[in-house]
This record gives C-alpha cells, structure tokens and sequence, in this order.
C-alpha cells in the first residue's frame, strides 16, 4: 500500500493504531483530533485518502464531505462512526463517502477498504438532494454486524433500478427497510404505494397501481401470501413496465423457496422480485442491540409527550435476555407499555417481569434452552433429504456426512465469536485444543485472528 493518509478521530488510542498499520504498511500518517486540522491539510493538498470519525469536538464529519468534494474532487474518504444507525450509512453514501465502516471494526478489514481506496480513481461527485432527517422515525438501530451490513446494503441499492426482496421474522421491520430505501432515494418525491391482492384485481388493477405510483415505489407487503392469480398479474406488470417504471419491493416472512417446491409460489416471479435479496435478522438474533433499541424506544416516548423514565441495569440485563418473538415491534410495544404502567421513574427488573410475564410465548435466553427447536428443524431438513431422493436411500456413509454439516458451522461460529483464538474456542465448545486444531485442518476451516477497536 502506497500514499499519505490523512486520519481524523478524537479517540488517542484509535489515531494511534491507526497510524502503526498504516504505517507498517507503507502509508504516510497525518493524524489529527480536529476537523479543522483536516481540513487544512485538504486543502494544502496533502492526501491520498481520508479516513474520518462522525463525531468529532470540532463538528460533524459527515458535514465536512461536501467540503472535502468541493477542496479535491475525487479525495475518497472512509468514514468510521460510533454512531450506529442506519441514517450514519445513508448519510455517508448520500456523501459520496468511498466507505462506511461501524466502530467497533476489525483492523484488518479497514486496512483492505484503505488499500482499495487508494487504488481506485474516484470520479468527482455530483451533488445530491439533502436527505431529510426522520432518523427518529426509524427504529433502524443496531451496532451489531448484522445490522451494519444490512445498512450498508441499503445504502448501495437505493439509488438502483433493481426490485428488492425484504425477508425476515414478522416484527423484524421488513416494511420500514422498504420506507427507508424509498424515502432516502432519488424516488422520494414520488408516491410509495403498498399494495395488496386486492390492487390487482380486475383487467386494468395493474396498470391503475403502477398509475398510482408515478414513477415512486410499490411495495407488496407479505409477498408470500399472494394467490396464483395476483402473482401473475404481478409478473405481467413486470413484462409491460416502460422506461417510467416504479421500483418494485416486497416482504415476505414465509421461506418462498419452499413454497416454489409446494407450487404455491411462481418461480418466475421469485426471480423477478429478487433483484436484491436483503434479510432482516430477528431481535434474538442480535442481542447486543436490544438495549440500544429499548432506550430508543424510551427516548421517542419522551419526545413524544410521555414521562421521563429510565431503565434500572437489572431491567435492562432482563429485556436483553428475553427471546423477543415479536421482535422489534414486540419490544417497542412493551417499552411503551413500561412508560405507562411503571410507577417511579426508574423502571425495574419486577416491572420488566410482570409485563413481559403477562406476554405469550415468553423465552427466556438465560433460561433452560427449549431442546426441541433445534432437533425439529433437523428432523425436517433430514425428512426433505430422503423425500429428495424419490424412495431411494441416499449414498453409504450418512452419518459422517451429516455430522460434518452441523459441525463445520459450530465451529466457524465459534471462532469468529473468540476472535479466531483456538484456545478461547476450545474452551468454549468444551474440547481439547488439540482436537480443535485436528478438526480445523480435516474440515478445511480457515482460522482468521483479529483485533477489534473500541
């Protein structure tokens, strides 16, 4: 890796890491904790590539990009931000950010984006409409790397023509991902129609919705649960759009590549609908969020107009523990129903309980592990294996062949939650470390160590 790069972040131990890589690589370093410093570099000349914290005690750096692109078309600069909403990445791609990386990042990815961008000769930008702010109307929040992929992803594929398929657990906000990709695109101005079967019917129904959208967005919400009839009024909308064309988006919650095995669902329009596939993890599946969304929920509360209440840190240990199987919407519902019925201003673990105790389905993750979830969802794989092979039994040596399935995912998983340290991940699988390694190499696992940064 060959330049000079310019780093900006008021965090002493970050500028310094930064600058040992980045050195160690080949890179010249000018490090700095304010923007205006950076900025005077800019526009001195010196740089090959930025790399910028959002929040700095000079400003914002997601102020300074218009100014960075004025200064020197084509400087690309990385943005790095603590701040982790989906607005950060929509922002910094409205920007014409090179890159969009959450703290904390891996290292060594941020040195691979830093290489890139020194390699790419970046166009001027050209200027875009301001983004309206509604970061508050979304609960789109997370730090987890799920979420952060999923913003990322977001802010690629707005500005394309390609139709998206939002998929997820009922909850997980499927239908807000397709507001924010419609509200933050170069469609906002245009209609956003959410459109049921009902819309379709009749010989004109397809051509009065995408009449309806003028151009905009159209939204089949739970795609999945569309008659044959609709789906094929769908696929002849496809077949007659014109250069005017809506963007076409839709959700579902059901697995569509059984129901196309089950011939309830149109392989044809599967494909078309599936332009960009985005997937929306469900709550359980990023613990680490569900704080951070319960004080955005009690935030908004307060904004709007209900009283100021806090979580105790015990409540909050047992709002993160809880399954959440209505997921985001679950929790926000229960947040509000907290605000309400909690009589200090600090909300307790028995309020939390009493509430989430008078909810359905309550599953503890803390508690004793519902064995049944994980062998049922075998069992049917295993039940569509031999149905696949029409009566006839499958090849000698099963056994092995399914145990190496289920076993080369545990331990990928369980090395990248360790870091790639084969004695943490040996410790926490319960094995011998020297096992671990014998199953690594038989398995062909690739073993990445990494280091993150706060």
């Amino acid at each position: 890796m060959d330049g000079t790069i310019l780093v900006a972040d008021d965090d002493r131990t970050i500028r310094t890491v930064l600058t040992q890589a980045l050195t160690r690589a080949g890179c010249k370093v000018h490090a700095t904790s304010s923007l205006m410093t950076l900025m005077r570099w800019v526009q001195e000349g010196k740089g090959d590539l930025v790399i910028s914290d959002v929040i700095m005690p000079d400003g914002n750096g997601l102020d300074t990009l218009p100014q960075i692109s004025k200064e020197r078309p084509g400087l690309p600069v990385i943005v790095i931000s603590a701040q982790n909403t989906i607005m950060t990445a929509i922002q910094a791609a409205e920007a014409d950010a090179f890159d969009y990386l959450p703290k904390p990042f891996d290292l060594p990815d941020l040195m691979k984006r830093a290489a890139r961008a020194l390699e790419v000769k970046r166009r001027a930008p050209a200027p875009r409409a301001q983004v309206a702010e509604r970061s508050d109307e979304l609960p789109l929040v997370g730090r987890t790397p799920a979420m952060q992929a999923l913003y990322r992803l977001v802010a690629r594929v707005m500005n394309t023509e390609l139709s998206v398929m939002i998929t997820g657990e009922s909850g997980t906000g499927k239908s807000l991902i397709a507001r924010a990709i419609h509200d933050f695109s170069d469609r906002r101005t245009m209609p956003f129609v959410v459109a049921s079967a009902a819309d379709l019917a009749g010989a004109d129904g397809p051509a009065n919705l995408a009449a309806r959208a003028r151009g905009g967005s159209i939204l089949f919400d739970e795609v999945g649960d569309f008659d044959q009839d609709a789906q094929a009024r769908i696929v002849r909308m496809f077949d007659n759009f014109a250069d005017s064309a809506p963007r076409i988006m839709a959700t579902s919650q059901s697995d569509l590549g059984s129901r196309i095995e089950g011939g309830a669902f149109r392989q044809d329009l599967y494909y078309r609908l599936g332009g960009v596939t985005i997937a929306v993890p469900a709550l359980r599946e990023r613990v680490d969020d569900i704080p951070l969304l319960a004080e955005h929920f009690l935030a908004r509360s307060e904004r709007e107009g209900g009283p100021a209440r806090r979580f105790s840190n015990d409540a909050l240990e047992m709002i993160r523990a809880y399954s959440w199987p209505g997921n985001v919407r679950q929790l926000e519902n229960t947040v509000r129903r907290l605000v309400v019925t909690s009589p200090e201003d600090e909300i307790t673990k028995a309020d939390v309980a009493h509430v989430l105790g008078n909810q359905p389905a309550m599953e503890p993750l803390n508690g004793r592990p519902d064995s049944d979830r994980l062998s049922a969802s075998v069992g049917a794989h295993l039940r569509r294996y031999f149905d696949l092979h029409g009566g006839v039994l499958p090849p000698p040596g099963l056994y092995q062949r399914i145990l190496r399935e289920v076993e080369t995912p545990l331990i990928e998983i369980a090395l990248d939650a360790t870091g790639g340290n084969q004695a943490k991940c040996a410790d926490l699988l319960g094995i011998n470390r020297n096992t671990l390694r014998k199953k690594i190499t038989d398995l062909d696992i690739r073993v990445t160590r990494r280091r993150k940064l706060m």
